[in-house]
């Protein structure tokens, strides 16, 4: 059983900042890209067949796709406090978020891509990297609370690189993303320090050294 996150006392590790500007922007970039590649390998017809889980695939790239609209939208909801430090320690934050309302969100995401996803998802690709560009490090006002902007890029380069991972499961015979090294390695630490404030470090390493399988369900999100 997992224990309960004691994040106060992990202070120094919870703190962790070393992800960098450069790399958290440019992994961004590059798992924006992936997706708006894969919205080329997908026919409109089959937006509405049922894919993954509670969605259909239209409504898991519109979930896929507030990966960037949250990004432009909190852009202009500046927050006074920092109150979430680190990609990990946002996870751990949303972890009591009910599940229906992330479901609903992305079925009302998907409804507003209309008759052209793939034009609105490569407008997005084209329009918030940029825009993170030229951001600075802002504190801004996320689901999880207030955030500095370059802690906040790698749970969107997180959710690009699972959903996109997703879409290519739904949909039959197209080519899967190929991510790079950087973007995944990006991501995996995240979810590890994820893993392990969320009092999981241990069954973790121990499935990663093969010397145990995971429990079903585990998961950081």
């Amino acid at each position: 059983m997992p224990r309960t996150p004691q994040l106060q006392s992990r202070q120094g590790f919870h703190h962790d900042r070393s992800l960098g500007r450069a790399k958290c922007h440019r992994n961004f970039r590059g798992g924006s890209a992936d997706l708006r590649r894969l919205g080329t390998s997908y026919p409109a017809r089959s937006l509405g067949r049922p894919r993954a889980r509670e969605w259909d695939l239209r409504s898991l790239v519109g979930h896929t796709s507030r990966s960037l609209i949250t990004v432009e939208t909190y852009l202009g909801q500046p927050a006074d406090t920092e109150e979430v430090p680190t990609p990990a320690a946002y996870y751990v934050a949303v972890a009591g978020i009910d599940p229906h309302s992330v479901v609903g969100r992305g079925v009302a995401a998907g409804k507003a891509l209309g008759d052209n996803p793939a034009e609105l998802v490569d407008a997005l690709v084209a329009r918030v990297p940029a825009l993170v560009e030229t951001a600075g490090n802002p504190l801004i006002t996320t689901a999880a609370g207030g955030m500095r902007l370059e802690a906040y890029l790698p749970t969107r380069s997180f959710e690009l690189v699972v959903h996109s991972l997703d879409i290519a499961a739904a949909v039959p015979d197209i080519e899967g993303p190929e991510f790079s090294d950087q973007l995944l390695s990006q991501v995996a630490r995240v979810a590890a320090t994820a893993a392990v404030l969320l009092g999981r470090g241990v069954e973790m390493m121990l499935a990663l050294t093969g010397r145990a399988t995971l429990s079903p369900g585990f998961s950081v999100v």
